[in-house]
């Protein structure tokens, strides 16, 4: 049985660090915790991969900071010299880990020991006056990383990390899902090879192997796995309903009236979903504080998350950004709209609840179309959806109810015109997003009924679209009065005035004013589009295997050199060769070589 008792680590932690534990009220090690602390203590590299909300971030927190005591035993820290660095996927997850070192550091009276954060979102120049007033840790994420390594005129980092004693890599797999495989093989080339690494991780994948031999030395791999069968906490219940696609909104809707949720997360689709729905879902829900998140809010982000850490009765609108990593552990549901565009992103969803031990639910509405998923996620990733539809809670939707959230909806959309622009890109962007997922044999968009699911986002027109076909108009419910969409204005009176002095130059000459004339072209599905790219790449491959066939008859055509002409060259050669070793006069040289031609 493995050992939980803080006190019983070997190699042992010191009395500082185990009173700042006792402190924050952290009274036996998580299972993870107990694997990978002695390991990273006895100097090993560690790959670790547990289930989320484990508590991975102390496994490596704690052993970072008895290194670091230790080494300050021995000398004093240097200012100029960088001993550890966290490198995360996102700013958010870089921020959390750097508030939880704080907190370490306070408790511990380190106030010598000085810390950064390198998150993007904010100047460069800001990141490098910072390390250069002295960071001894740092936390950061991978792209901001890099920039300042190249960063040579006013920041010689690559000389601050010679003394690195220990790299984490947190999220690890998420790190090379957004595409930072070749950052991190650059960043890890600056990094001494004497270091200890910990690389912590939710899921294996191949090329997660592939960063493990490039970045580790005979790392110890850890797998802590609460049950054989399920890759989601045990506290975690996960649910799944079957419901109609013009109705999903209200019965998320009439879902989240009927709970009393102190924390709740709303996963959408994309940006544009998130923009669409913050904007009216406030006028369902007056009693609960709703705020929104995405990856292009760059300047506010960490205000909107401290703002939702301190509210109660609330709600987060977001995206896939806030998946991985986010610790708020009074997070009670995770409701998603739909399935997430890669099977893997559904256990690091609900994994945002039921942290630290804590219960936690989980929500996830299909469309009839959609239910093999099931048996899909449980086969693939291990994660168990119960069927709501068998809960005492039964939620029903009656017809007056459905006018009655239209109507308000359409309303919504008639008072601003950029919340109708809103709901057009929410639902345009949405089908996109659709269209892309890994699932794609389940969840195929053909099978979408675009027209319902316009329904459901109360749209007030159906967007011009190739995918739109005459099945979906006549699924469609909009408006019951006549429209006229140019009287539809703009709360912002600027925007207002743009637009009607652009649609009084529209009616005199039938054209739209824009700033650049751009090319008209005709609109296609984006399946037609992907394999159109497609034919082209393979064209562009023809026409290289044509031109290397060519210039390779090409190269047989060319005169070969004969063997006198060879004989030659040597003579010239051997004649320069005595004329430098003043073997010859220059005279002799030129009567010779004059000769020979």
């Amino acid at each position: 049985m493995v050992n939980k008792n803080w006190a019983k680590v070997t190699p042992s932690l010191s009395k500082p660090i185990l009173n700042c534990i006792s402190k924050q009220g952290f009274e036996t090690m998580t299972p993870i915790q107990a694997a990978v602390i002695p390991l990273i203590l006895s100097c090993k590299d560690v790959v670790a991969e547990a289930v989320t909300g484990s508590g991975k971030t102390l496994a490596f927190v704690v052993p970072m900071l008895e290194m670091l005591i230790k080494k300050e035993k021995e000398a004093p820290l240097r200012k100029d010299f960088i001993y550890s660095v966290i490198i995360s996927p996102t700013r958010e997850l870089a921020t959390q880990i750097y508030k939880v070192i704080e907190l370490f550091l306070q408790e511990l009276e380190l106030s010598h020991v000085t810390m950064t954060l390198l998150v993007g979102g904010r100047a460069i120049e800001v990141d490098v006056e910072n390390i250069n007033k002295g960071a001894h840790l740092v936390v950061c994420t991978p792209g901001r990383l890099e920039d300042l390594l190249s960063e040579r005129k006013q920041l010689n980092l690559a000389g601050r990390l010679k003394e690195l004693e220990f790299l984490v890599l947190d999220e690890a797999d998420r790190l090379l899902d957004l595409g930072f495989s070749t950052t991190l093989t650059t960043i890890l080339q600056y990094l001494p090879r004497q270091r200890r690494t910990g690389l912590f991780s939710a899921t294996q994948t191949k090329e997660l192997q592939d960063l493990v031999r490039a970045g580790l030395r005979n790392p110890v791999l850890i797998s802590v796995k609460e049950k054989s069968t399920i890759s989601t906490p045990l506290a975690l219940e996960n649910y799944y309903v079957i419901v109609e696609p013009q109705d999903k909104f209200l019965f998320l809707l009439n879902f989240i009236r009927n709970r009393r949720m102190l924390k709740g997360l709303f996963f959408l689709p994309t940006c544009a979903c998130v923009d669409y729905w913050a904007d009216v879902l406030p006028v369902f829900l007056p009693d609960m504080k709703i705020f929104a998140i995405h990856g292009k809010m760059k300047q506010k982000r960490n205000k909107i998350l401290d703002s939702f850490r301190e509210a109660d009765n609330t709600i987060l609108l977001c995206t896939d950004l806030l998946a991985r990593g986010l610790d708020i552990p009074e997070v009670e549901w995770v409701v998603q709209w739909e399935p997430p565009s890669s099977p893997a992103a559904l256990v690091h969803r609900v994994g945002r609840t039921a942290r630290g031990g804590a219960r936690g639910f989980s929500l996830l509405p299909l469309l009839p179309s959609e239910d093999t998923y099931v048996p899909f996620i449980k086969t693939n990733q291990k994660v168990e959806l119960k069927d709501w539809r068998k809960s005492s809670d039964e939620i029903k939707i009656s017809q007056k109810l459905r006018d009655k959230v239209l109507t308000i909806l359409h309303d919504q959309q008639k008072k601003d015109r950029a919340v109708l622009d809103k709901g057009q890109r929410a639902f345009v962007s949405h089908i996109q997003a659709y269209s892309k997922h890994e699932c794609n044999l389940l969840l195929q968009l053909k099978e979408l009924p675009l027209g319902h699911i316009a329904t459901s986002y109360g749209l007030l027109k159906l967007p011009l679209m190739p995918e739109i076909k005459e099945e979906h108009k006549k699924q469609f419910v909009g408006p019951k009065e006549q429209i006229d969409f140019n009287a539809i204005p703009y709360k912002d009176k600027q925007k207002e005035a743009s637009r009607l002095q652009k649609l009084e130059e529209y009616k005199k000459t039938g054209v739209w004013p824009t700033k650049k004339k751009k090319k008209m072209v005709q609109s296609q599905p984006w399946q037609q589009t992907k394999q159109n790219k497609e034919e082209k790449k393979q064209r562009k491959r023809k026409r290289k295997e044509i031109q290397k066939n060519t210039e390779g008859k090409r190269s047989k055509k060319r005169r070969t050199v004969t063997q006198e002409e060879l004989d030659e060259l040597a003579a010239d050669v051997a004649l320069i060769k005595k004329l430098k070793k003043r073997k010859i006069t220059k005279e002799q040289f030129d009567e010779t070589f004059d000769t020979d031609k």
